[in-house]
Formats: C-alpha cells, structure tokens, sequence
C-alpha cells in the first residue's frame, strides 16, 4: 500500500513520528501540498491522509489508485464525501481526540477576557505596576463568572465538556441541541437559539459547519446579545459572519470575542476581527496540545488498520 500524507507539519511539527504508519506499507510524507501539488504528489497513492488539503471530484477523477481518505482531523468538510462515495473511497476522520483541550481553550479565552490577563501582564511589563502609588491597580473591568449564564450553541462532546467546567465556576447553563431534555446533564437547560442569545452572558460555538450553521451568528442574531455578552468560537470560523462581529464590537454592542478559528486561515492582514476591539484571536490552535495530537495519530493509525483489515471505522463517507 502507497500511503501519501499531504499535509504533514499541521499535526506533526517535530515533536512526533509517524512511523507508526510504516507497518502497513511505503510511507511518503510532505510537510505541505498547495493544490496545483495534489495530482502529481498522490498519484500512485492508495491511501491519502489530509488536515486541511483539498480533496474533491476534479482529484478523485485522476487517482485511479486512491481507496482511501484518512482526514486527520474531527471536521471533514475538506473532502467531497459524496463524490469519494461515487468513486468507492473511504473517507474516515478522527472524532473526540480534541474535546479536553477545545474545552480548555474555550476557558482560557473566558478568563483572559473576564480577568484582562493579557493586558495586565502587557501594562507591567512595561513598569507600570513599579510606578504605581498603591499596592493594586485596575482600569478593565473584572467579570466574575459565579452566577452567569453560558450558552452552549451544539451540545456534542465539547460541548458538553464545556457545560461541565462553566457548571465549576458556578455559571448556569442553556444549551441549543437537538437533544431531548431529559438526556442533558443535571442543571443543563434546553432553550431555542435566539433565547439562548438573548439570555446568556457568554456564548459559546460548538456546531459542525454545514449549510444551515454559516454565518449562524449574523448581524440580527448579535443584535440579540447583551452589550456586556462575550462570544467564544472554537467551532469553525464561518459560523461567524465576521464583519458583523467586528461592527458589533467596534460599536460597544458587544463586550469581547475570543475566538480561534477564521473564516480564512490564515487570514488577511485586513481580516476584521484580527483589530476588532476586544477580539482576542488565537491561531487555530485549540485542538493542538501534544496530548491531543498524540491522540489525534493513535486514532489515524487505528483508523488505516480497520480500513486495512475489512472494517473501516469513524466512516463519514
């Protein structure tokens, strides 16, 4: 088996090995494709692994070879599923691997926000703290989460990981879902999404990118939210329309975002929210602590054996 990975370097930047995948047969891995590289590079390939190369129905059309899409990543929406099926390729991802760590990322941009650490350690650094004439000094507000509603947009497996550490800090906790009432955990509340914008202090992203989920959070649905609400998106950038966040901010409609995913990556330098005020961006790099990529590699190599073996897993084709 020919085994070509695309795009290498995304999860593996050094500090891991894929030897793992030598077992099942001649390994090829680049750091980078550009499109116009895709053809030539997996020609002879049998097996692809992508992060967030481009594959649809002009590549399938010219890998006579391919039976196999490994993405290397929970979301998929880099490959034409419907066109793998057309052509008998199996298209796996890697779901779960990264839910600590989103989760954890999407705390890590509340509390930033709720307690301007950014900006208190920029101030002292500076000497600020040195020349001050009393032992404390604050000048940004700070939010204490303790009673504050969270609104969880998606209540999969982040999201429900989310509710459980925003329940820690004492917030409450509504959630958009398709899920029936009374299979969310104690204390989680049901609620429509505009109720949920409406009501909630924080809100936070975690729904797949799909037709009906671009630009979910438009200009009407912002205007919804208290001028003191934060926006978190760790789910995926086009979720956002981004210019209308950037107004609402700009504006004072709204009191912060921190976000890690762009609608493109990575962005234009004039990409809105990247000077929006009070917009925290941070490089798309929830999902890519060692322990999840360590994670995220055990699950591909899991994933190319079933396939291997007669039983593919984790099909989204």
């Amino acid at each position: 088996m020919n085994i070509i990975i695309l795009d290498g370097y995304a999860l593996n930047p050094g500090d891991l090995s894929y030897d793992c995948l030598q077992q099942f047969g001649t390994l090829k891995v680049y750091d980078r494709t550009a499109p116009e590289q895709v053809i030539e590079r997996a020609k002879e390939a049998d097996a692809l692994l992508t992060n967030k190369v481009v594959l649809g129905e002009k590549e399938f059309a010219q890998l006579p070879h391919l039976r196999y899409v490994g993405v290397q990543a929970t979301g998929y929406n880099v490959v034409d599923v419907e066109a793998a099926r057309r052509y008998g390729i199996t298209v796996t991802n890697i779901p779960a691997y990264s839910t600590a760590s989103v989760a954890q990322m999407v705390m890590a941009h509340l509390l930033n926000i709720t307690q301007s650490v950014e900006y208190y350690a920029q101030q002292n650094r500076a000497g600020r703290w040195c020349a001050n004439p009393d032992f404390c000094y604050w000048d940004n507000p700070l939010i204490e989460l303790a009673g504050k509603q969270m609104g969880v947009v998606g209540f999969g497996r982040t999201g429900s990981a989310v509710a459980r550490l925003a329940q820690a800090f004492g917030m409450k906790v509504v959630a958009y879902t398709s899920k029936p009432q009374e299979t969310l955990p104690d204390g989680v509340e049901k609620c429509s999404l505009d109720s949920l914008f409406a009501t909630s202090d924080v809100v936070s992203l975690h729904c797949p990118l799909v037709p009906a989920t671009k630009h979910l959070v438009n200009a009407e649905r912002l205007a919804l939210m208290k001028p003191t609400a934060i926006l978190i998106n760790t789910a995926r950038g086009p979720v956002v329309d981004e210019q209308a966040l950037a107004d609402a901010l700009n504006r004072g409609a709204l009191h912060a975002a921190g976000v890690d995913v762009l609608c493109e990556e990575p962005p234009c330098s004039d990409s809105p929210l990247l000077k929006a005020r009070n917009c925290f961006v941070t490089p798309h790099i929830a999902w890519a602590t060692l322990e999840a990529r360590t994670r995220l590699l055990q699950i591909c190599e899991a994933n190319l054996r079933a396939f291997i073996e007669g039983h593919p897993q984790n099909v989204v084709s």
